[in-house]
């Protein structure tokens, strides 16, 4: 009895709640989406809302049986969850079938099909942690570096090859794990600096990227000029730019297919939308906008009722927030999405094991880049690139994916207590 209460009260169930009003906010959003006369009913389970329905009570199973679990199999899993999840991605490969241009799923029969992709999140970061966690492994070492890439880019490769680039662009978000962890921030600095100058190349002209690297070197080398090692990094570092900055066209044309270049273009304002590649995207950031401030009430939406916007209850549930709820009820949304990161983050924090921190950075790294990502696609100022909003997009791989990977950092948290080692 003692062991049951005290189970009770150790899970962090204000986490819980958030993920509750998410997946409630979701069902309801998901019923609108695809609401229809002639299916009334938020219960009928031969629509999209009544799968979901499904969907979230049987997530609720599935994060009961994870919080009794013993904590331990966890770690000692994650090396064979690692494995069945490649496994699925090589599979899918072979056998998967074939939805939005993407060959990413597996057909279950009646309907139901699994995605191995979003399973391969969580299993990715139990590794990492297990191995990070481990005696004598630190990030800053070479070898224990390019073994915990290793285990990041492996899943990236093959979901890569279905070709799923949201799944893929997420893996990029265990960086923040890593540098938690000791990595140096020159490495997120290198990063968002390669992508400042990706984006310029694009918008801008070579030789005026290249002069405008050419005068930040030359002012950085004045400031620090006493320090030699120091201006011999920012030259090389330079001249590493400058390089770049010319490979960044035929990388562009050669490494991405034409859609996905149209719908950068489009984004970045280089061309005009004359073949209505961002179709999606515009009448999304029309259903928004029309939401105004308290939005057109719920099953109101004329963009949603009529079907305006492709893969409205999938990629761009968001649409449905912004224009049935407005802006009131998108800042909500966004509010419950903050708290939910920041919460895993001092959950992270919190944790008496290396393997439980690592673990839970891990979580919030993923569920702020799907967060950050989705609704950036939905108002334009990113790409369409399809991908899920956490605990509101329809689909059970996806919801069940993010409630194991929430779910297990809360069965580690509730044993935090009773840790004595790593």
């Amino acid at each position: 009895m003692n062991n049951q209460r005290s189970f009770f009260f150790n899970v962090d169930w204000v986490t819980v709640l958030i993920y509750l009003c998410l997946c409630t906010i979701g069902w309801f959003n998901i019923h609108a989406a695809v609401f229809d006369d002639n299916h009334p009913s938020i219960f009928d389970f031969s629509t999209s809302a009544g799968h979901q329905f499904i969907f979230i009570m049987s997530g609720l199973v599935i994060g009961t049986f994870i919080l009794l679990l013993e904590s331990r199999f966890l770690s000692a899993l994650s090396p064979a969850l690692y494995v069945v999840t490649i496994l699925l991605l090589i599979l899918v490969l072979v056998v998967g079938r074939g939805v939005g241009g993407n060959q990413a799923w597996i057909d279950l029969g009646g309907g139901f099909k699994l995605q191995p992709s979003e399973f391969a999140k969580f299993a990715t970061c139990l590794l990492l942690a297990r191995y990070l966690s481990a005696t004598n492994v630190k990030v800053t070492d070479p070898k224990s570096f390019l073994i915990a890439g290793a285990i990041i880019l492996l899943p990236m490769v093959l979901i890569k090859m279905q070709p799923d680039d949201g799944s893929t662009l997420v893996f990029c978000s265990l960086i923040f794990v890593l540098y938690r962890e000791g990595l140096s921030s020159y490495f997120l600095i290198i990063g968002g600096l390669l992508i400042a100058l990706f984006v310029s190349s694009l918008v801008f002209n070579a030789a005026s990227v290249v002069a405008a690297v050419v005068i930040a070197a030359v002012l950085v080398v004045l400031i620090v000029k006493r320090n030699r090692p120091l201006v011999l990094k920012v030259i090389i570092g330079a001249l590493v730019a400058i390089g770049f900055v010319f490979a960044v066209k035929p990388l562009y044309n050669k490494g991405l297919k034409k859609h996905q270049r149209d719908r950068i273009d489009i984004v970045l304002g280089l061309s005009q939308d004359k073949k209505h590649v961002g179709y999606n995207q515009n009448q999304a950031k029309i259903a928004i906008g029309s939401g105004r401030v308290w939005g057109k009430g719920y099953l109101q939406g004329t963009q949603t009722k009529y079907s305006f916007v492709p893969a409205q209850s999938t990629d761009f549930i968001f649409c449905t927030v912004g224009e049935e709820w407005g802006f009131a009820g998108s800042v909500v949304v966004m509010g419950l999405y903050l708290f939910l990161v920041l919460r895993i983050i001092h959950i992270a924090e919190r944790q008496r094991a290396p393997f439980s921190r690592i673990y839970g950075y891990g979580v919030a790294s993923i569920i702020f880049c799907h967060v950050i990502i989705n609704i950036a696609m939905a108002i334009g100022v990113m790409p369409v690139i399809g991908i899920p909003l956490p605990f509101i997009s329809y689909g059970g791989s996806s919801l069940w994916s993010f409630t194991i990977l929430l779910f297990i950092l809360l069965k580690l948290d509730s044993n935090r207590m009773g840790v004595i080692y790593a």
